[in-house]
């Protein structure tokens, strides 16, 4: 019986994009952070970021999927070594979690430092062209917003106006709602309170996802038109 080949250069290189591509077809959060981490570099490309900024972003991408890569195969381990509930268990898969949410929490705080002056400066230019809007205008937009959802549901014969269907009128309201504080809140504090809102808005969207009530098509039109309905309303008064 003859020996066994050791691995080449080449096979370990195919084993390590095999680990990244098991990592990426099963593990959904892994794809949402690989989408992030492509848009962020985009970003950083088209805002100018200088080397250093992007060295940091880089540095906080490859912690955060290393991270995540790390907590798969935990779980996979452990998923393996036992058949049964083990609270150890449940505990390893918990700190390797942790693991994940911090290196998550420091990539946001990079990507703030780095995005925050040059988003603001950007969208101060675009916002400052529109006057100050009061609050009657932002309730008009709001309910401008709810009544093209329910329009909306009564055209596609789909949920109620309150629950299920398309659009989804809580992902409308939410983002509708960061648009409307976006225009509203103050030049110091504008980008701080539009990124606020914007992660509020997509909580309230991932709840009515992994609630059942809402799929991500009826969420994302939802978001669309609240977002979009009020900001036709601001930019035309």
């Amino acid at each position: 019986m003859s020996a066994r080949r050791r691995p080449t250069i080449f096979d370990s290189f195919n084993y390590a994009f095999e680990g990244i591509i098991h990592v990426l077809r099963t593990q959904r959060n892994m794809r949402i952070h690989f989408a992030i981490a492509t848009l962020v570099l985009i970003f950083a490309l088209l805002f100018g970021v200088p080397k250093i900024q992007l060295i940091a972003l880089l540095i906080s991408i490859t912690f955060v999927l290393i991270a995540e890569m790390l907590n798969t195969a935990v779980e996979g381990a452990i998923d393996v070594a036992t058949s049964s509930f083990d609270p150890m268990a449940k505990l390893a898969k918990d700190v390797a979690a942790g693991a994940v949410l911090i290196a998550a929490i420091n990539a946001i705080a990079v990507g703030y430092l780095v995005f925050s002056g040059k988003v603001a400066d950007k969208s101060s230019r675009v916002l400052d062209r529109v006057r100050d809007a009061p609050a009657e205008l932002t309730i008009a937009a709001l309910v401008i917003t709810v009544i093209a959802v329910i329009a909306l549901k009564a055209w596609t014969g789909s949920g109620t106006p309150l629950r299920g269907g398309l659009p989804s009128g809580h992902a409308a309201l939410a983002f509708g709602c960061w648009i409307a504080a976006t225009y509203v809140a103050g030049e110091p504090h504008r980008f701080l309170v539009s990124t606020i809102t914007f992660v509020l808005a997509l909580l309230v969207a991932q709840t009515r996802i992994e609630s059942g009530v809402h799929s991500s098509l009826e969420v994302t039109l939802g978001g669309l038109v609240g977002a979009l309905t009020t900001l036709a309303l601001f930019q035309l008064t």
